[in-house]
Order: structure tokens, then sequence, then C-alpha cells
């Protein structure tokens, strides 16, 4: 019962948090989101240097996501006309990494060069392409608006809630029993009627997309986060570890928190792109 209390106790304070920062403008959105991915590339740095004794130096690699979130911010929300310049001490910072490793006699190279790619890419890219989201629905003359990016954690939230319901009490076909034991082919279709019935309630309330633009959404978000969950499980498996870190109470680290979010977030870009609202 403590343990279930604590969970609740730190799921409302997440998403208080969460939604106030998104609402309230897009400082405490960037400020968010710079920490949440700076400590994802933490997280993920330190279990992968426990798992296969990597050997480059994590601080490089958080100091690159937070960047990398900021520069996208500055791009998004500055009104940046040069994003070139803006991205260059990245792709300096990125360069001498590999650089250090050419020359490094500690560990395995391969490893090294491999794992700090995707401390980039799984960790921190996610999260910067947050603010290519907000930038959507913009008012003339404004660079923020907090519908979309809150949009996808609504859907996210709405398809946990509905697969977890109709999992338990319906579920019988296994998805990915050797991945993900808990999860059923019934819970995932719960899931996604209730997201998909959000994105019509969405459709009502903010005219950014048309109610078929709202559920193509919905369900995007559905597949791509089911199958974030599923990578992240699959990590952890393959880890033999339980949660990612213990951040967060009752709810294990970021990466646990977030890993819906990793693949939904460009996935969402890349349909807004080809529906042309970006």
């Amino acid at each position: 019962m403590k343990n279930f209390l604590v969970r609740v106790a730190t799921g409302l304070v997440f998403g208080i948090v969460l939604i106030g920062s998104m609402l309230l403008g897009e400082c405490y959105f960037g400020a968010l989101f710079l920490i949440v991915a700076m400590l994802s590339v933490r997280e993920f740095c330190n279990l992968i240097a426990e798992y296969k004794k990597t050997t480059f130096n994590k601080w490089w690699a958080i100091l690159g996501g937070g960047y990398l979130f900021f520069a996208f911010f500055v791009a998004t929300h500055c009104n940046a006309q040069m994003t070139l310049p803006l991205f260059a001490p990245y792709i300096a910072l990125v360069v001498y990494v590999f650089i250090q490793q050419v020359f490094s006699t500690e560990g395995s190279k391969l490893d090294n060069f491999a794992y700090f790619t995707l401390s980039q890419l799984y960790a921190a890219l996610p999260f910067a392409m947050l603010n290519i989201l907000s930038t959507v629905g913009a008012a003339p003359g404004e660079t923020y608006n907090y519908i979309l990016p809150l949009s996808i954690f609504i859907f996210i939230w709405c398809n946990d809630t509905g697969a977890f319901c109709v999992g338990c009490t319906m579920g019988r076909h296994k998805m990915f029993e050797r991945v993900s034991p808990k999860k059923t082919w019934e819970g995932f279709a719960g899931g996604a009627a209730v997201a998909i019935g959000a994105g019509v309630a969405l459709s009502y309330i903010f005219d950014v997309m048309t109610i078929w633009e709202w559920m193509g959404m919905a369900a995007i978000v559905v597949a791509t986060a089911t199958l974030g969950d599923l990578i992240e499980s699959c990590m952890k498996r393959e880890m033999q570890i339980k949660d990612s870190g213990n951040l967060l109470p009752g709810h294990g680290g970021i990466l646990d928190r977030f890993d819906s979010t990793i693949l939904a977030t460009p996935s969402v870009i890349a349909y807004l792109s080809f529906i042309g609202l970006i």
C-alpha cells in the first residue's frame, strides 16, 4: 500500500510539473525538458557504463545532450537566422569526443563510438525535437504553442490507462511475452481506443488540426509509444535490471517515465510534415 501511495504521489507531482511548465510558456517548457534531456543522457550513460564497461566521458555526453536541446530551443523560439553557427559548438564537441576515442587506450573504441552516438540519438534528440512541435499552431508573432507537445503526453497517458484497464480485465493474447509479459493485444486495442477518443475530444477543443488529423496523430502516438516502451523493456531485460534508475520514487528512472515519448515525438513530427503542418 505504501509503494502504491508513493507511486501515485510521484505521478501527481510529475503530471503537475509537466503540464504546468508547458502552460506557463516556452521558458518553463525549455527549462524542464533541458533538465529531462540531460538527466536522460546521464541515466543512459550510467547504464551502459555498468553493462558494457564503456570508457567515454559521460559528462561530455551530458553536455552534448543539453546543448543539443538548447540549440533546438534557440533555433525554434528565438528567431535564430543562422542555424549552422548555432549547432557548430555541438558538432565540435562530437568531433572532439570521437578524436579523443581514436587516441584512447581504454575500453573498446567501437563500443564507445556506438554508445556515445546512441546517447545523443536515443536519450537527447527526441526531447530536443519537442521544440519543433511547440511551434505548430503558434499565434502570429509568437513562436510557442503548448498544444501539440502536451497532446503527445495526453495520448500516452490515455493509451497507458486504457491498455491497463482493458488488459487487466480482458487480456488474453500476449503481445511479446518474452519482452513484456504483461502486454496483451486486447490491452493495446483498449489503449488505442481511449487515445483516439481523446483525439476526437481534442479536435473540438483546439482547431490546430481536423478531427481526422487528430485521430491519425493519436494512432501514431499509440503505435510508436508502445514500440518505445518495448524497446526500453528489451534493454532492461538484456541488462537484467528492473528500472533504468531511481530518480522518480515508485516509477524508476527518467527513461522509464519517458520511454514512450522517445519514438513518438519524431514520428509525430514526420506525420505533421506529411500532412503539411510543418
